[in-house]
């Protein structure tokens, strides 16, 4: 019988700030303003790190900078909000990404004690289930317990550093939906 050998060991590369941001953002993403209220404080921040989580039962998932205002007040406050940018809302955009524009005062919705974006083109709100470190973020699963869509309008798109369009193909109801779930 032969012994198995233990694996080699190989230093990981170090990976360049720039390019890992270079490689990511070629990965097109939705902008979202996660929002939470804590001690009858509205508190938001811009972000595209979200994604689903589970079907069953339904849970999202957001990454969110250790460093980020926002990471000490969703663990507190246990309850947030995703609100997915409509293609015309770069100015939430931006203000919750700390650039805020003079005169703009976004209005709130509550939903128990979540606050949602008034505006948005659909919305996501979630009961924290668990935190988990993930370098120099955490990610925050939430459990759903309320989902809203409101209207057709495109979604507000990144890549590479900045706002794109999106384009539907002309024929789109002609075409294969793939199952992701």
């Amino acid at each position: 019988m032969q012994e198995s050998a233990a694996p080699i060991e190989h230093p990981e590369p170090a990976i360049d700030p720039r390019l890992f941001r270079s490689v990511m953002g070629r990965f097109a993403t939705g902008v979202t303003v996660v929002s939470t209220a804590l001690e009858g404080r509205v508190q938001c921040m811009t972000a595209n790190a979200f994604m689903s989580g589970s079907l069953e039962p339904p849970l999202c998932v957001i990454s969110v900078a250790k460093k980020a205002r926002l990471h000490e007040a969703l663990a507190r406050a246990r309850h947030f909000a995703v609100n997915i940018l409509g293609e015309d809302q770069e100015k939430y955009s931006l203000h919750f990404a700390g650039r805020p524009l003079a005169g703009l005062e976004p209005s709130f919705e509550y939903l128990d004690e979540t606050p949602l974006l008034v505006g948005r083109i659909a919305a996501i709100a979630a009961r924290l289930a668990a935190v988990h470190p993930c370098g120099d973020h955490s990610l925050f699963v939430g459990r759903i317990f309320h989902m809203s869509a409101l209207g057709h309008g495109k979604p507000l798109v990144f890549h590479r550093g900045h706002y794109a369009a999106l384009a539907h193909p002309a024929r789109l109801d002609q075409l294969p939906t793939p199952e992701f779930w």
